[in-house]
């Protein structure tokens, strides 16, 4: 039978913590949870993502669309075929083992996510391509990681301008040829899977917005945090918004077979 309740299911992807260096927890910032809820108009649900306790074909099977966030830990080199190294930080070995092959699930049936930051970077691995360590020290680059210290608002500030593909998916979506974002990571795209599309870049050629080729459903993905003040800023919630459009509809076609099958 259909779910009872009348919003579609997000899944959040959480990041490993010790809480207070002692306390193992699953946890992820409250405003992704506040931009799916009050833009994407969905129920978030927070996914410890760890295979020993679920399995990507529950996921699939429990949630109508996912939210692949940010967070400290890398992805492991070793998923794109290169050594691991210092300049590769830290990992998260379980999260890769979840997320990677969900990713591909997803493309693969069209059911709707969206990539942001390490989760971009995700899509990416996911699809075949591969990551720079850290995108400061290429020639030509500048410093893509958020400040050391200060607010919330200073660490989330705009910084660059990301331009977009002229005609392309970002640039309808937003109205215009470029727009100002915040940014917060280290590392960053090298060579985009075979069927990754990078349709937006920062000044210094960094990619930032990418989508799958010919993908049947929402895989728009960016490298910037377009949570933050999701409901306010005039960039983020026609992202948030678009994506919660297809998961509502994901949602809606997934009812539609339950009741013609029963």
């Amino acid at each position: 039978m259909p779910r009872a309740h009348t919003r579609p299911i997000v899944g959040i992807i959480c990041n490993s913590h010790l809480l207070n260096d002692t306390y193992p927890a699953h946890a992820n910032g409250a405003m992704n949870s506040e931009a799916i809820a009050t833009v994407s108009n969905a129920m978030p649900m927070l996914i410890p993502a760890d295979p020993a306790y679920l399995s990507v074909d529950e996921l699939l099977d429990t949630c109508d669309g996912f939210l692949f966030t940010g967070g400290r830990p890398n992805v492991h080199p070793e998923e794109y075929g290169e050594p691991e190294t210092a300049a590769h930080g830290a990992f998260d070995r379980a999260r890769d083992a979840i997320t990677l092959p969900l990713i591909r699930k997803l493309v693969e049936r069209g059911q709707p996510f969206i990539g942001v930051c390490r989760g971009f970077q995700e899509v990416n691995v996911a699809m075949g391509g591969t990551l720079y360590p850290e995108i400061r020290d290429l020639p030509g680059r500048m410093n893509h990681r958020m400040p050391p210290d200060g607010t919330l608002e200073e660490r989330f500030a705009l910084r660059h301008k990301v331009t977009f593909t002229p005609e392309g998916p970002f640039a309808r979506l937003f109205g215009a040829p470029e727009v100002m974002t915040n940014t917060l990571h280290g590392q960053g795209i090298k060579q985009p899977g075979p069927r990754v599309v990078v349709d937006g870049t920062a000044p210094d050629g960094t990619p930032e917005a990418l989508y799958i080729k010919d993908a049947p459903g929402f895989t728009m993905s960016v490298q910037w945090h377009p949570e933050y003040r999701a409901a306010q800023d005039p960039v983020s919630r026609p992202l948030f918004e678009a994506f919660g459009a297809a998961v509502h509809e994901w949602a809606g076609s997934r009812r539609d077979a339950v009741l013609r099958s029963a």
